[in-house]
């Protein structure tokens, strides 16, 4: 007889396009794992991105340095089916298929800043928060501030109470990395090392990703 696994009753869910994977996604799921006491992290990698302007890098490399850069974390489950999937890619989808698989397991969607700003866009914005508690980082201040920013802007429909409520906040360092700062470097052939994980980075310079053509 096999051993069974553990229960999850606490899961994490952190999508985005990786592209590439940097130290503040890696430090954002550690500070989620340690403060929600999370029992597994989905990590996905998004196939077609409704919201991106840009062409995404393969997503094979996506998916391979996104291995990379979580491999140290036993909590962390890096999730393909983004990929896999035909048509745009939604959170809501996702989350829906993982409250399907773990019936039991309160979901947590974990943010990162850049993403928080956007979430008013979001498809299907109400039902993700009816599914998961959205945890997103930052410090309070920060929080305070996008609030504030929010209501000024007259053409960003307003987050509802109900929203509001399950949006909490992740206490960690502001990181400012980016992965359009990370590629413009690159770009420029000037140097990463303290914005990804090493790995990562040998990956990158291995198969000659984000070189100018």
């Amino acid at each position: 007889m096999g051993l069974s696994l553990p229960p999850v009753n606490r899961l994490g869910v952190f999508g985005g396009a990786f592209d590439p994977p940097h130290l503040a996604h890696v430090a954002l799921v550690e500070a989620a794992v340690a403060a929600l006491q999370l029992d597994q992290v989905r990590v996905l990698p998004t196939g077609q991105a409704w919201h991106k302007t840009r062409a995404l890098s393969e997503a094979h490399h996506r998916l391979a340095m996104t291995r990379l850069a979580f491999q140290h974390l036993p909590q962390v489950v890096v999730d393909d089916r983004e990929i896999r999937r035909s048509g745009p890619s939604y959170t809501v989808d996702t989350l829906r298929e993982l409250q399907a698989e773990f019936p039991q397991a309160q979901l947590y969607l974990l943010l990162g800043d850049d993403q928080r700003r956007s979430l008013p866009s979001w498809h299907q914005i109400e039902e993700i928060g009816r599914i998961a508690i959205i945890c997103a980082a930052g410090r309070d201040m920060a929080v305070r501030a996008w609030n504030e920013e929010l209501g000024a802007l007259q053409t960003t429909p307003p987050l509802s109470d109900k929203l509001q409520a399950r949006i909490r906040t992740l206490e960690m360092p502001l990181m400012p990395h980016s992965a359009t700062d990370i590629r413009e470097l690159l770009a420029k052939e000037q140097a990463i090392t303290s914005l990804v994980p090493p790995a990562v980075e040998r990956y990158i310079h291995e198969h000659h990703l984000y070189r100018p053509h």
